[in-house]
């Protein structure tokens, strides 16, 4: 799809979920990050949900995880714009931009959760989000 300007507000931005395990933390051993990416879509608001989730591994055990999620709405010239039939098919460049937002949050929620602990040192690093959203986002809108 070509690049269009698509209206849209960030409307509610919150921590669903954040833990700290300090007992699966040990100084020194192999540290790794899963991501997870997840979007929703409320027909009757119009609004758009990209939930992201970072957890911090070691020995396949969590010790810290932080799940953000970011509510936008559309406009309606936008919805109409892309719905088609029984479904709205996003743009995948205005989803990674969404998907950027909602990231650069978590990790600032990330930093603050932190703050003061032995796990502030622990950043969430630069994401390419387009190696994560790889294609338009569909949705179908009769469920």
């Amino acid at each position: 799809m070509e690049n269009k300007k698509i209206g849209f507000a960030l409307v509610a931005l919150k921590t669903e979920q954040f833990a700290s395990f300090e007992e699966n933390y040990k100084e020194g051993k192999k540290v790794d990050l899963k991501t997870g990416l997840e979007f929703k879509f409320n027909i009757e608001d119009k609004n758009v949900g990209v939930f992201v989730t970072f957890t911090f591994e070691q020995s396949k055990k969590a010790f810290l995880k932080v799940q953000v999620s970011g509510h936008f709405s559309i406009t309606e010239e936008a919805f109409n714009e892309f719905s088609k039939e029984d479904k709205i098919i996003f743009p995948k460049g205005f989803m990674c931009h969404l998907t950027m937002l909602v990231v650069s949050s978590a990790r600032g929620i990330l930093h603050a959760k932190t703050e003061g602990s032995n796990f502030n040192k622990f950043l969430l690093p630069t994401i390419d989000v387009t190696k994560i959203v790889s294609d338009d986002i569909e949705f179908h809108l009769s469920e």
